[in-house]
This record gives structure tokens, sequence and C-alpha cells, in this order.
């Protein structure tokens, strides 16, 4: 019997006009971005329809419009297929995605799940304004070859692995020094590619701690209930069920890599077979296709 599991994209995947069409279509979509409006008190959907894409891309501005338009994609989803939405059995999501999986998972409502992706996204941006980084999306090497260059170029700042992604496709953060080191001596083992992100900072490492200090106080005062379905954690591949686990887990997450390649083995293990990208953009959809080539993510 078929198992189907949900996945969101997180930061990365937006693009000026995401979810226009769906707003276009849907009442109930329509209405969400309005509510969404409210909640994070400035035109987000204007944001999402019209840019200007520099602004859009800002730390603090992606990851709310990002949410939001998971969201509504959901929303859409529900409305041809209520069955399809019901037989959902699992749900991840990719760093941020991770908050609308625990939204659909019924753990976070959509407003306080909006609430805690605005904060974390604005503390983020502060954390990286404070201590400037940067990410490296490394193509091409074996993750045991990754750390050992990590280990060299940290001689040049703090630097660690923050997306083990899919075989191949590895993601390192740290300080703009080390990054740059980084960079060259991947390019000198052999690797297909080396692209330094457009990021604020060295996200998913220890310089995000003051942003978890930061996330930790809207969390406590965020109400949890219990997940109506697992969903898996980016940071130990594991589903938590109890409301100060996944708090903790949350902002843990800011500062640990995001095992990515090994939540959707996990899931694959555990007999699913059928896979939804639900968002803006089909990064995930990539993904698989180096983990997995006899799966095909719908959509």
């Amino acid at each position: 019997m078929s198992k189907l599991a949900i996945m969101f994209p997180g930061q990365g995947a937006q693009t000026v006009g995401m979810g226009r069409e769906w707003y276009e279509s849907s009442q109930a979509v329509r209405e969400l971005y309005e509510q969404a409006n409210e909640v994070v008190g400035y035109d987000l959907k204007k944001l999402c329809f019209e840019g200007p894409a520099e602004v859009l891309d800002t730390t603090a501005q992606s990851q709310p419009a990002i949410f939001l338009t998971s969201w509504a994609a959901l929303q859409i989803l529900r409305e041809s297929d209520s069955e399809l939405i019901a037989s959902c059995e699992a749900a991840a999501g990719l760093s941020l995605g991770e908050y609308t999986a625990l939204t659909l998972a019924g753990v976070l409502t959509f407003e306080d799940g909006l609430r805690l992706v605005k904060a974390r996204g604005e503390a983020m941006q502060k954390a990286s304004e404070q201590t400037p980084g940067g990410m490296v999306s490394i193509l091409g090497l074996a993750t045991e070859k990754v750390q050992e260059l990590c280990e060299q170029a940290r001689k040049s700042g703090l630097l660690e692995v923050a997306n083990y992604l899919c075989p191949g496709n590895i993601v390192v953060s740290g300080e703009n020094e080390a990054c740059e080191q980084v960079a060259l001596l991947a390019r000198e083992a052999g690797a297909i590619k080396v692209v330094p992100l457009a990021v604020a900072g060295a996200f998913h490492t220890k310089l995000m701690e003051p942003a978890a200090e930061s996330l930790r106080e809207v969390l406590i005062t965020t109400t949890f209930s219990e997940p109506k379905l697992p969903v898996v954690s980016n940071v130990d591949v594991q589903s938590h069920g109890q409301a100060d686990e996944i708090r903790e887990i949350l902002m843990r997450q800011l500062t640990s890599p995001v095992r990515w390649e090994e939540s959707v083995r996990l899931l694959l293990a555990d007999g699913f077979d059928t896979f939804f990208e639900v968002g803006p953009g089909r990064v995930l959809r990539g993904l698989m296709k180096r983990i997995n080539r006899k799966v095909t993510m719908n959509p």
C-alpha cells in the first residue's frame, strides 16, 4: 500500500511573483494572504507578488514569504484533492520548511507558525549583521572529502558543514575568510562546481547562537500541540511528540547542520514511496533524484 509524505522547501526557494496564480484562483488563498498581512504587520502579499527581489531575498523577508506561499500551495492541493492531504502519513521540511511541516501536523496554527518564522528570519538577519559570514555550495565531492577540506580551512576561521543535501551536494558555512579558503581547496580537489551562496550569514553554525537565544524567547511563549503525524527533524532525523522537545529542536536547528539526505532515506526505509513537494520552486525534487532516482516527486 502506498505511503505519502509531504515536503516543504526552505530559504532560497523564493521568487518574485510566487503564489500569485493561487491567489487569483482561490478565495480561501486570498483570505490567507490578507490574514498573513495582519500577522506580520506589513504587505507580505505585495512583496511576494511584486518584490523587489532585493527585499524579498533578505533573510527577514524571504522566510515568512516562503512559509506563506507554501501554505497557500497546500491550500490549493487541499481544494483539488482533500483525500490526498488526509492520507498524508508524515511530513518534513528543509530547514525553514520544517515549520510548515509542523503546521501541517497541527503542532502550530498558521498564525503562530508565521509569527515564529518572522521572528526566526529577523533573528537570523540580526545575527548575520553582528558577525558577517557566508555559505558555499560544493558539488561533486564526497562528504568525507568536504569534511576534510573544512578541517584545513578552519585555520582561517570558523567553518562547519551546514547542509547535507544529497550525494555530492554539500553546503558549508562560516566566517568569510574560511569560506573563501574552502572554496579554493574544493576547486583544487576537483569539485564539479563551487558556488558562494547569496545569503546574509553563516547559517546552521555556532555564529547563529545569538539568533537561537532570541528565538527561544518566542518559542517558549508559543502554544505547541501534539503532532497529528510524524515530522522528521533536520537536526536528529527523528520525529518528536512533546512540545518542549520540538521547541528545543527548533532552537538547535539554527546552529546544527541540516541532515536532509538522512531524513529522506529514513522515510524511504519506512516504506514511503509517494512524495509531494509543496511550495515555491522544485529544489526538493532535484535533491530526490540524487538520493533515489526511482522515486518521483509530485506534483
